[in-house]
């Protein structure tokens, strides 16, 4: 199984989805996106052996991915939609605030921007308590951190994992849980978060400087804002941005367990 398949326990909720262990997932026959992106599912520097199946969450996706050569693409759904499945309904208690997921960095890439400067601007505009949630390469930088820290809540839902080794796999448990706990979910990016907490009701939001990474081409950044005005801005309308979200999720194709396990090569 090549190792980002674990990231952020995918592998493991997916199992679960389908019947097995979720301590010991098998080996899934391709290569399973890890995040939502603007190209054919697979990460950055993903090493892709020709001729293996991709698992992606959407059908835009797909046709991304074909357009770029990649002919055994199959669309899956996001495995966090899986999860959803697997948690059933939310309880009905009060949301409260807003979580807000900054754009991060990775191994690879270190982020640059100024951090106080995006705290004031969600300070301002955020009417309730906010939680800001650092994924771990800014959590475990102290400055970065202490910043947040004076200006509310800070968490972390856990460690994403590399090369099968200290992966989280209650990372999207973890996550689920505190977007369930909030009327709003935003992030100075696009990205994931944003989408899974539009999913499970979340008024989601895009806005402040979208900072950058070492190395980064813009142009990609640029693209998407055009492309998905309607998740833009301090208070997008949230019908429209929730359902763009669940698009993009894959909400409209999740597959039944036997025809889960029989895609990613679980069914014996």
């Amino acid at each position: 199984m090549h190792h980002a398949n674990h990231f952020y326990g995918h592998a493991h909720v997916l199992a679960e989805y389908c019947g097995l262990d979720p301590e010991n997932p098998p080996r899934i026959n391709g290569y399973v996106q890890h995040g939502w992106n603007v190209v054919d599912g697979l990460g950055v520097g993903t090493p892709y052996v020709s001729g293996r199946p991709i698992f992606v969450w959407s059908e835009r996706t797909r046709r991304r991915a074909w357009s770029m050569g990649r002919r055994y693409a199959t669309t899956i759904g996001a495995p966090f939609l899986y999860l959803l499945a697997l948690a059933g309904p939310d309880a009905p208690e009060q949301r409260e605030g807003t979580i807000w997921y900054p754009f991060h960095g990775w191994e690879g890439q270190h982020i640059a921007g100024d951090h106080q400067r995006l705290i004031d601007e969600i300070i301002a505009t955020e009417d309730g308590p906010v939680t800001f949630c650092l994924y771990w390469h800014e959590y475990r930088d102290d400055r970065v951190r202490r910043r947040y820290e004076q200006a509310g809540r800070v968490i972390c839902h856990g460690y994403r994992g590399f090369m099968w080794r200290d992966t989280d796999p209650r990372f999207l448990h973890n996550q689920l849980a505190e977007l369930r706990r909030h009327r709003r979910v935003a992030s100075n990016r696009l990205s994931s978060a944003v989408l899974y907490g539009a999913a499970v009701g979340c008024e989601p939001a895009v806005y402040g400087d979208p900072m950058h990474l070492g190395g980064e081409v813009t142009t990609i950044a640029e693209r998407i804002r055009r492309t998905w005005p309607e998740l833009h801005g301090k208070f997008p309308e949230p019908g429209t941005a929730i359902a763009s979200a669940r698009a993009e999720l894959g909400a409209d194709i999740i597959a039944s367990p036997a025809e889960l396990a029989l895609t990613l090569g679980w069914a014996a």
